[in-house]
């Protein structure tokens, strides 16, 4: 059963705005050491990167009904890839607690992430799917 939708639309510009404003200071203090990782070997497409990715964090918060409050941060939610090579995320601290609180006793959740960019624009849906275990 899908126990949370999100959704959220970024503008690249904006998150370049940023990175040339703050650079350093804003990346650390949003996105995890991969997500960094991964958007500097994109110099092309750096805040192409990042974009997605704050949308991806957005559309998490979204789909567990707190926004960023109640002890979920940004940092606190990263995009990886599935074995697969699929996008997902790797929650910790308090996003990863506000997911545990949402999934039913006796249920497992698959996190379902698709992201996607188009300049000026960078998208991202999370589906929160409970199955039992």
């Amino acid at each position: 059963m899908i126990i949370g939708i999100g959704s959220d639309l970024c503008n690249i510009e904006r998150i370049q705005g940023s990175l040339d404003r703050f650079g350093d200071r804003f990346t650390n203090r949003v996105f995890t050491d991969v997500e960094r990782a991964k958007a500097e070997k994109r110099p092309f497409t750096r805040a192409g990167t990042y974009a997605k990715r704050f949308a991806a964090k957005e559309a998490y918060s979204k789909a567990v009904g707190t926004g960023f409050k109640a002890g979920v941060f940004m940092r606190d939610i990263g995009v990886v890839n599935a074995p697969s090579g699929a996008p997902t995320l790797l929650l910790t601290g308090g996003a990863k607690r506000r997911l545990d609180a949402i999934t039913p006793p006796g249920h497992a959740v698959d996190v379902h992430l698709t992201m996607t960019d188009d300049h000026p624009w960078a998208q991202a849906f999370v589906i929160l799917f409970a199955r039992p275990i």
